[in-house]
Parts: C-alpha cells; sequence; structure tokens
C-alpha cells in the first residue's frame, strides 16, 4: 500500500528548556494526526492512552467513522447506500479492492468465493470433539484457527498469490463453519453448501434445512440478513480489528489473525452487545414496565443500563440503526408478527430515548444493536449465534484491514509500551532471611 500521508505542518512540545518538533499530517476526513514516532527517541518519555482512544495505531484507506455527525463510509460510500441498493458480494469486493466492481469482475469474485464453500472433509472431526452445549464462539475460534494445519498452500504472507487465496477461501469458508456450529449445537446434521445459491441465502440454508426436508429461502428474509452482513463488516480500528491488525503484525498466518479477532470480539462489551440488548428487551417484558427501567437507567446508584443505546464512538443516531431499523419491520411483517411486544418495547423505548431530555442531553441514541437483536431472532437464530453472525461478516473487514497492514511500508510489529508503577529495583533475599 502506498503512502498517501500529507504533511500540513508541524507542532512543537516543550519540556524544561528543551523544544520539540513533530509533523502533523491530514487525513481525507477526520481530524489531524500528530507524528510521535521520534517522540521517544528525542525526549526520552512516552504518551500515555489507555484504550489507545486518541491514538492512531495505522493509516488506513477501508472505513471511516465521524462519529458527531453519525457517518460511516466504506471506501468513501455512506453505509446506507450500500445495505439499501448494494449486496453482500458487491461489498465485500469493495472493502477488499477499494473500488465497486464491474459486472465482469462481480461474477469472477463471486465465482471464486462459491468455489471456495466447501471445508475439508476432516475438519467435521474438530466438530465431534466439542461438548454439545459448548458455545458456538468457542467452536468458532477453534476450527477458523485450525484453518492453517488444512490449506498449507495459502499461509505465506509474502505471497500476494497465496495472501488472495487464503482471503476468498476464509470470506467462502465462514458461513459453512458458522452453520457447521449452529448445527452441531441443535444435534442436526451438517448441511452443505450449494453453488446455485447467492452467499446469505446458502448460509441460511445451511442453518434451516434438514435431510428430510429443504429449506425454501424468503428472499425477505435473506435480504434483511444481507443487510445486517453489510452493516457489520467493518468499522474501523476497533478492538477486534486491533487485535487482526497485532497478530498480523508478528507475520502470524492469517487463518490465526482471523482467529484472534473472533476471540476478541467474543467479549460481551464488543460482538455481545446485540445479544445483551436483545435480553435487556426480554428483561423489561412489557410496555407498562418501561417507566420503572427508565427511572432505573437514569440512577446513576443503580447498576442497570439501557444496552443497545449510546456508542463509543457515535455521539449521534448511528447511521446502521437506521437501516436495521427499517429491515427489522420488514422481517417482522413478512413473518405475520409485527405485534412482536420486544417489538412495542424496543419502539416505546426508541421514542423515549429521543424525546427524553435525559437521552437526548447524553447523546443516548439507539445503535443498530438495538434492532439487530430483534432481527436475528425473529429470523430464528438463538441468541448465542448472534456473535457468530457479527463474525462471519466481520471477516471481511478483518481480511481487508489484514491485507492493507502486510503492504504497508510503515508497519512494523505491534510493541505497545506502558508507564511502570511497581516496585522499584531490589535484590533477592533467601528464604530463610525473609
Amino acid at each position: 500500500m502506498k503512502s498517501d500521508l500529507t504533511k500540513s505542518g508541524a507542532i512543537s512540545l516543550t519540556n524544561g528548556d528543551q523544544s520539540f518538533e513533530f509533523p502533523v499530517f491530514k487525513a481525507t476526513h477526520g481530524p489531524d494526526v500528530f507524528d510521535i514516532r521520534s517522540l521517544y527517541r528525542q525526549t526520552g518519555a512516552f504518551t500515555f492512552d489507555p484504550g489507545f482512544t486518541s491514538t492512531a495505531s495505522c493509516e488506513s484507506k477501508i472505513t471511516y467513522i465521524d462519529g458527531d455527525e453519525g457517518v460511516l463510509l466504506y471506501r468513501g460510500y455512506p453505509i446506507d447506500q450500500l445495505a439499501e441498493r448494494s449486496n453482500f458480494i458487491e461489498v465485500a469486493y469493495l472493502l477488499l479492492n477499494g473500488e465497486l466492481p464491474d459486472r465482469q469482475q462481480r461474477e469472477n469474485f463471486d465465482h471464486s468465493i462459491t468455489m471456495h464453500t466447501m471445508v475439508h472433509e476432516q475438519l467435521k472431526n474438530f466438530y465431534n470433539g466439542f461438548r454439545r452445549d459448548a458455545h458456538p464462539m468457542a467452536i468458532m475460534v477453534g476450527v477458523v484457527g485450525a484453518l492453517s494445519a488444512f490449506y498449507h498452500d495459502s499461509t505465506d504472507i509474502n505471497d500476494p498469490k497465496q495472501r488472495l487465496v487464503a482471503s476468498h477461501r476464509m470470506i467462502a469458508k465462514m458461513p459453512t463453519i458458522a452453520a457447521m456450529a449452529y448445527k452441531y449445537s441443535i444435534g442436526q446434521a451438517f448441511v452443505f453448501p450449494r453453488n446455485d445459491l447467492d452467499y446469505t441465502s446458502n448460509f441460511m440454508r445451511m442453518c434451516f434445512a434438514v435431510q428430510a426436508e429443504d429449506y425454501e429461502v424468503n428472499k425477505t428474509l435473506s435480504d434483511a440478513l444481507d443487510k445486517i452482513f453489510i452493516l457489520h463488516m467493518d468499522h474501523e480500528q476497533n478492538a477486534s480489528t486491533s487485535t487482526v491488525r497485532l497478530a498480523g503484525s508478528s507475520g502470524a498466518n492469517p487463518f490465526a489473525c482471523i482467529a484472534a479477532g473472533i476471540a476478541s470480539l467474543w467479549g460481551p462489551a464488543h460482538g455481545g452487545a446485540n445479544e445483551a440488548a436483545l435480553n435487556m428487551l426480554e428483561e423489561i417484558g412489557t410496555v407498562d414496565r418501561i417507566p420503572e427501567y427508565i427511572r432505573r437507567a437514569k440512577d446513576k446508584d443503580d447498576p442497570f443500563r439501557l444496552m443497545g443505546f449510546g456508542h463509543r464512538v457515535y455521539k449521534n443516531y448511528d447511521p446502521r440503526a437506521k437501516v436495521m431499523r427499517k429491515a427489522c419491520h420488514e422481517v417482522l411483517d413478512a413473518l405475520g408478527v409485527r405485534e412482536d411486544p420486544l417489538l412495542q418495547v424496543a419502539m416505546e423505548l426508541e421514542r423515549i430515548a429521543l424525546e427524553d431530555e435525559y437521552f437526548v442531553e447524553k447523546r443516548l441514541y439507539p445503535n443498530i444493536d438495538f434492532y439487530s437483536g430483534i432481527t436475528l431472532r425473529a429470523l430464528g437464530f438463538p441468541t448465542d449465534m448472534f456473535t457468530v453472525l457479527f463474525a462471519l461478516a466481520r471477516t471481511v473487514g478483518w481480511i481487508a484491514q489484514w491485507s492493507e497492514m502486510i503492504e504497508d511500508p510503515n508497519q512494523k510489529i505491534g510493541r505497545p509500551r506502558q508507564i511502570y508503577t511497581g516496585a522499584p529495583r531490589r535484590d533477592y533475599i533467601d528464604i530463610g532471611e525473609r
């Protein structure tokens, strides 16, 4: 990847009678960046930034977020336009290659992904090693990490062709692996992919078809899940993406890097948010109980928190939530569950959050997790599969970010520093003298 960093000036840092100068780089969108790569060399000091919330760890051309304005762009394209007008395969191509494909490019990419959907026959043995009640994410971490033991011909990260093959393999096989995890957890036989179905329809069939009866994909439901996948494909340098980049910076093979990303995503503060939002709606239960929970949410001494509201990055309405809200209604209409009590609770909570002075002042707007949990439940997925679906979609973004990192001339092995506040140097004392 060619660096497009543009110097726009410099800043000075004064420490006592010493002054140091550091360049400033300008972004296409967003804040300028102070280049402090030489800070330690020049000053002997580090910066202190827990959570890296004020630190740009890399240069990237993939995704841009403006949390204050509620903007999310993939390669410059607004997320709502892509979710409403495009499809999974086309957006995946965009993230990986930087531009939307023409008709031939899309057909070639679609064909390549379709031809890689089957998994090695021996991979099935991994599933049999797990308990039936194992969490599907535990299975995903283990199985995806094991792919490097089966596909030796695509683990050389220095070979562009092998990187491409590995990328297509993971995007193609993730739905098969995820569907097998689901089938294993409910005690049903695995259903293998069909080449005549599109990416998302194929996944739904692998999840819901059984040996005795095939599954006819409902286009409305498939389109809604396709939107969910697009909305979750990438989200800049979040915890799991940063994990993939950090693992990749050591030269680890791509399968291991994606497995590391899945493990990070598993955390309830990251990928488990939509499951938590659904659990909260179920706890509230009915509309008449909402005032009680609103009072609890406003009470700083009450541990209860409204899940699915607000976002660490977005300080405005989550642009993905607008698309997800519409898709949620379409799914419920198609299934004839328009009067779903959870939806009624969700709609009333949304109204309050958009009108109540407390929520408006704190900018606690509904986020994508608020609606996606209801939608996924309506589609027939149990809550412990929600994060698996998140991982399936985010695989595209992880691979795009990993590939960009590999080609970045400024890339170095990740090595955060620390401020040490432990015991000062001391000498060892023999046990008899302690």
